[in-house]
């Protein structure tokens, strides 16, 4: 074992799997700080429909990258990675351990694979056509079209991921080189990371589903409606059409569907985003899984992970 990396304690999974609890108990117990690794825990006021850990659920712990930016400011992969490499020296330099934590699983494989995403030149034209025509045809479109030269790419996004999509598609025509390809030339350098990662799931898939519909409605009693009807009355732009726990209840708010209906589109798209959390961590074959259902003490197996291999 490589003793000049840092050693770094990741916990991943889906949406309502009970992350930030294990993370925080983790880091208390190892005296460590978190840094989030959520695409929306990143922006200021989304807090109720991103799952922002309060400062009780803190616990007194730090937590990194979350609530710094405002929601109509970019932010790409490669920024995330580049805050969270400093943050992660930062932690290590004042002899505590990094507890990276989150559901993002881009950012998570991208952060500790030590992925360098390609600096092409932006070409404004080329991307004001691909903006437009992703605005009339939609992702499904384009998503066909990166496919035809870049299949492995267009694997990984969703018709959705609008943003990310156009870039793979203008680094391919600006450089000549896929994003995929670009990608397996930045794993050749090592990851500066000696990490574990613990990875929260359910043999029973329908005990998560339960947990994620019961999490919505605790999230309306906290004032989900409300903050979503602020955030529209400030913002319209990508972030808030990307949000789960926004679009689903915009039709109700503009008065186009009943309450009880949009609920239920919420609860469903949040079921929807874990599945597809869970098919692109399945791919990982480092993560250390942990079935919720089938273990009594969740920390306890966490810590009995992490100091085996660690030797503590």
């Amino acid at each position: 074992m490589n003793n000049d990396k840092i050693k770094l304690l990741a916990v991943v999974g889906p949406t309502a799997s009970g992350k930030t609890e294990l993370a925080v108990r983790l880091a208390k117990h190892y005296d460590g700080e978190i840094i989030s690794a959520d695409s929306m825990q990143i922006y200021k006021g989304m807090d109720i429909a991103t799952a922002k850990p309060t400062e009780e659920e803190k616990h007194g712990i730090i937590h990194h990258l979350t609530d710094f930016l405002d929601p109509d400011e970019e932010f790409s992969v490669s920024d995330y990675t580049a805050l969270a490499h400093k943050t992660a020296a930062d932690i290590n330099g004042r002899g505590k351990l990094p507890v990276l934590c989150g559901g993002t699983g881009l950012y998570i494989r991208s952060f500790l694979e030590n992925i360098k995403f390609p600096e092409a030149e932006t070409d404004i034209s080329l991307r004001n056509r691909l903006n437009r025509q992703y605005e009339n045809e939609g992702g499904e479109r384009l998503l066909e079209y990166l496919s035809g030269f870049d299949p492995e790419t267009a694997a990984s996004l969703l018709p959705q991921n609008g943003k990310r999509i156009i870039r793979a598609i203008e680094i391919y025509e600006t450089t000549g080189i896929t994003m995929s390809e670009h990608i397996r030339h930045s794993r050749l350098v090592p990851s500066p990371y000696d990490y574990t990662v613990i990875g929260l799931t359910y043999s029973d898939r329908q005990m998560l589903y339960d947990r994620i519909n019961k999490r919505v409605d605790i999230m309306l009693e906290r004032g989900l409606i409300e903050e979503a009807r602020a955030f529209y009355g400030i913002n319209s732009g990508n972030t808030a059409s990307a949000a789960i726990g926004y679009k689903e209840l915009k039709p109700y708010l503009d008065g186009e569907m009943p309450l009880d209906e949009a609920v239920e589109r919420l609860k469903q798209a949040t079921r929807h985003y874990a599945k597809r959390q869970l098919t692109w961590f399945r791919r990982d074959k480092y993560i250390n899984w942990i079935e919720i259902d089938k273990c009594d003490s969740v920390f306890e197996e966490a810590k009995r992970i992490f100091d085996a291999r660690k030797g503590h």
